[in-house]
């Protein structure tokens, strides 16, 4: 008999296993020309790496043709909604007040890329949430 099965969780026990979590957002290519392009984006967070979030690309839009996946720190993501933060491959800066800015730094050059505040937030509490459970 398995010890679970001897001593079952009380009634009411919360697990302690955290969720990935993974968010869908449009995010709009920022260029010189007056018309942007918008592009899928996924915002993911692994439980296993409670400091980082990655924002994914999908590979079409790689010269690469694969998936183009920046990894960065959590709270720079959420310190950046309010504040322009970051000095590295990543920098984040409010845009009013319903959009974020997001810079990525690569050998190949700079992207601009612009997100909407809400989706973003609502990201980053599922992040949290996932961890307290």
């Amino acid at each position: 008999m398995s010890a679970t099965a001897e001593n079952p969780p009380a009634a009411g026990a919360a697990t302690a296993t955290a969720a990935a979590v993974e968010e869908r957002a449009r995010a709009r290519v920022i260029t010189d020309d007056p018309f942007y392009r918008t592009v899928p984006a996924f915002l993911r967070f692994d439980p296993d790496e409670p400091l980082a979030v990655r924002i994914v690309f999908p590979a079409d839009l790689s010269p690469e043709g694969t998936d183009n996946e920046w990894v960065f720190p959590r709270a720079l993501l959420e310190a950046g909604l309010v504040t322009p933060t970051g000095t590295g491959d990543v920098r984040v800066w409010p845009c009013g007040r319903v959009q974020a800015v997001v810079e990525f730094h690569s050998p190949e050059g700079v992207a601009v890329v612009q997100f909407d505040i809400a989706v973003l937030r609502r990201f980053l509490r599922r992040t949290y949430a996932s961890v307290t459970r």
